[in-house]
């Protein structure tokens, strides 16, 4: 089992934990294809809306990977993303800022961000269960 963390606006976020599936990196199949059935993968938010520059800087949603299915869905004519399943735990917005200290897949505590800049990364199971410990 492994853990990850999805890079998204929370609005996008929401439709997925609506529908039950995550998308990744605009929608290409390449970190969605790492997956495995039962991996943790939480999703941080660094703005509320996909189209707006208002921060969130919120871990946002949690679950695993429901099987090993990887489908597009349709979004709008000509966008077809590549989505995969997931099993979504009830959890609450959850801001990072006081946890960075605590979280290992950060090394640099004074540039963060730095961490989410490829939108898709693995994590230590510490840090995830410390982030759903706190999210949960």
């Amino acid at each position: 089992m492994k853990y990850y963390i999805a890079v998204a606006s929370k609005d996008h976020i929401e439709r997925g934990v609506e529908g039950g599936f995550m998308q990744a990196n605009h929608g290409k199949a390449t970190s969605l294809k790492r997956l495995r059935t039962g991996d943790g993968i939480i999703f941080y938010s660094p703005k509320r809306y996909f189209e707006k520059d208002e921060k969130c800087q919120c871990f946002t949603a949690i679950g695993e990977v429901k099987d090993e299915a990887i489908y597009q869905g349709v979004m709008a004519a000509g966008f077809n993303p590549f989505r995969r399943n997931i099993d979504f735990y009830d959890s609450k917005e959850t801001s990072i800022i006081p946890l960075i200290d605590e979280l290992d897949f950060i090394f640099d505590k004074k540039r963060w961000g730095f961490s989410f800049r490829f939108g898709f990364l693995e994590i230590p199971e510490k840090d995830f269960q410390f982030i759903k410990s706190k999210i949960i």
